[in-house]
């Protein structure tokens, strides 16, 4: 199976050039059954991004452009009166898919993207009192652009909560600018195979669920989940979810390493990407000109790692 994650990452690096770091991520995320946010301008591949993936993992894929009129219903559906049967019938909404894109979320009312937390945490739909659950696997991978950018509005601190990961793409580099000009007349998403099914994707969710992890790491990850909750500069530290993230999306990453065994490397590995949107600078952080992620390198540096 280690050879078919290779496959995948390397399917996803034909079309996604010069961003290894990120697709690894992205794929671990999967992997720990995690949902990704991708904060990042317009144009640097958030979309084929997720396509890529969806494609070379076999799953059945929907995307909304989230807009302010955007709805609730168009999201997690509607009921609708039959006048032949008598009866209500539920018509669906766009999220019961294996892997929904919600482009541009921060972009939407309150209301609707509040229509997404029931969804992202339990994998389930509730309309007019039913509950439906959810294709399994189910991913949202969201993009957001910058706060200021036209038309956009921060995300509540909820919203963020239920995103594993909060990545950025950036732009490439020169060389890479270059292969992706050569490419661009080359349609490269639709020459992208499928490597793994939907079924092999959960198996190995379950993989990474049942991996051993050493009692010293579990330490590990609270102290550090603790860190962030005494620290001068923050002023909003990390919830039991975000610990729980990070433990999911180091062993993800153990997984994608070769190993069925958790090491302190693996946390390093995921460690600001995971807590990086969970935290929230105070006002005397602000004024000692440090940012979140100079505040996360003095909490990881302050706590010393298990010898395993």
């Amino acid at each position: 199976m280690k050879e078919k994650l290779i496959d995948v990452t390397n399917e996803v690096r034909k079309v996604i050039k010069g961003k290894d770091e990120v697709i690894d991520k992205v794929l671990a995320s999967i992997l720990a059954g995690g949902h990704i946010l991708l904060e990042d301008i317009p144009g640097v591949g958030k979309t084929t991004l997720a396509v890529a993936f969806s494609k070379v993992m076999d799953l059945e894929y929907r995307r909304v452009q989230f807009t302010p009129d955007v709805l609730p219903s168009d999201i997690v559906g509607f009921s609708m009166y039959n006048n032949k049967t008598g009866e209500f019938e539920y018509k669906q909404g766009s999220i019961l898919c294996n892997l929904f894109l919600a482009d541009e979320i921060n972009r939407t009312s309150p209301k609707t993207q509040s229509s997404l937390l029931e969804v992202m945490e339990e994998k389930k739909v509730t309309v007019d009192g039913v509950t439906r659950k959810l294709p399994d696997p189910f991913i949202v991978i969201a993009t957001e652009n910058p706060l200021g950018s036209s038309g956009t509005q921060k995300l509540p601190e909820s919203q963020l909560d239920r995103f594993m990961v909060c990545l950025s793409i950036g732009y490439p580099e020169h060389t890479y600018a270059i292969n992706i000009l050569k490419d661009n007349a080359a349609n490269l998403l639709d020459q992208v195979p499928q490597i793994i099914s939907g079924e092999e994707v959960v198996q190995l969710q379950k993989e990474v669920e049942n991996m051993y992890v050493h009692d010293s790491m579990y330490d590990y990850i609270v102290t550090l989940t603790e860190k962030t909750r005494s620290n001068i500069n923050l002023m909003l530290g990390v919830s039991p979810r975000g610990s729980i993230a990070l433990l999911k999306m180091a062993k993800a990453m153990a997984l994608i390493r070769g190993r069925n065994f958790l090491i302190p490397e693996d946390v390093h590995a995921v460690f600001k990407d995971v807590f990086g949107h969970r935290v929230k600078l105070s006002p005397k952080g602000k004024a000692n000109g440090v940012n979140v992620e100079m505040a996360l390198e003095e909490i990881f540096r302050s706590v010393i790692p298990p010898r395993t």
